[in-house]
Formats: C-alpha cells, sequence, structure tokens
C-alpha cells in the first residue's frame, strides 16, 4: 500500500469523523434550544436521525425545526456514509498492513535459518 495513499484515507477518515460528530453535536444543540427537548433527548433523535433508523418517538414540532431536519437529515445521511465508508476501507487497509509487515518478518526469519 502506497504511505500517501494510507495517509488521504486517515487525513479523510479523521476529516469526516470531526464533520459527523459536529453535525451530531450541533444538531443536538439546535433541537435542545428549538424543540426545548433534553440534551439526551436532542443527541438521541440526532443520532437516531443519521442512521436512517427514525423510531418516530421524537419529531420537530416547530415549522423551524422541520425545515432544518429536512436539511440535517439530506447533508447529514451523506456524512454518515462516507464516515462509514472510509472506516471500512482503514479497517481493509490496516489488515493489509499487518499482512504485509507478517510477510516481511516471515522472509526475514527465512533468511536467517539460511
Amino acid at each position: 500500500m502506497e504511505p500517501s495513499k494510507i495517509f488521504n484515507t486517515k487525513r479523510l477518515f479523521r476529516l469526516t469523523a470531526i464533520i459527523a460528530l459536529t453535525l451530531l453535536v450541533g444538531g443536538a444543540i439546535f433541537f435542545h434550544f428549538q424543540e426545548k427537548w433534553s440534551w439526551l433527548d436532542s443527541f438521541y433523535f440526532c443520532t437516531v436521525t443519521l442512521a436512517t433508523v427514525g423510531y418516530g418517538d421524537f419529531t420537530p414540532h416547530t415549522s423551524l425545526g422541520k425545515i432544518v431536519d429536512i436539511f440535517y437529515i439530506l447533508g447529514g445521511i451523506g456524512v454518515i456514509v462516507t464516515f462509514a465508508n472510509l472506516f471500512v476501507r482503514r479497517a481493509g487497509e490496516r489488515a493489509v498492513e499487518k499482512s504485509e509487515a507478517r510477510a516481511k518478518e516471515g522472509k526475514q526469519r527465512f533468511k536467517r535459518k539460511i
């Protein structure tokens, strides 16, 4: 695996994680004040919404809350899907790195025995 490619994936993963966390926290802050929900209920709503589960136990009741939620869903799902994609890609890269390291170590052991 090319070091520059791994670095780019790491950087993108971190950036996407920060954006996803910012979306969750920002959404929780907005819905806490706009819908007068508790902090836990606001964070729960944002997590369930961005995970596309949508239990329906919490829904925005104000017009502004509904409008913001539309854009929150449309933008947020893309960020969460991108984060999940990079998470899986990074896990695959780590597995390849470990496999290559083990193979290199095995070759070195074999050379020492000869």
